[in-house]
């Protein structure tokens, strides 16, 4: 069963697991023998961009010591097969478009999810 993780919220838990949850439980899956690829859209888009540092992040006396490197994860995830896109149009929206993203990241045009979900046994939204 092929499955196509779309992510949409960002930065869900991060702070308390430094990593997304989405993600590492598709990583997890994955290395299990799951078939997956991942759809980030809204503003999860944010995911694909390089160079992004939480290392500064507090709230009072408490530092983020081990802050998320999603960016990295991305990269691990594609190193495993696991397909990564984002969605062009989403990145537009939010000022990316121009900025540098994790290589491997495929654009898709919101006009084409209808024929690439086509391809999938299973959509799972996040």
């Amino acid at each position: 069963m092929k499955v196509l993780q779309m992510v949409s919220t960002a930065y869900r838990a991060t702070i308390e697991e430094q990593d997304d949850t989405i993600l590492w439980l598709t990583q997890a899956m994955k290395s299990a023998g799951g078939d997956f690829d991942v759809l980030l859209t809204g503003n999860a888009v944010n995911y694909a961009i390089v160079g992004q540092d939480a290392s500064g992040l507090a709230f009072g006396d408490w530092r983020q010591t081990q802050p998320p490197r999603i960016a990295d994860d991305l990269a691990r995830m594609m190193d495993k097969g696991i397909d990564v896109l984002a969605v062009a149009d989403d990145l537009i929206d939010r000022g990316l478009a121009d900025c540098t993203m994790v290589k491997g990241v495929r654009r898709v045009q919101r006009g084409d999810l209808a024929k690439l979900m086509d391809g999938y046994d299973r959509i799972w939204r996040w």
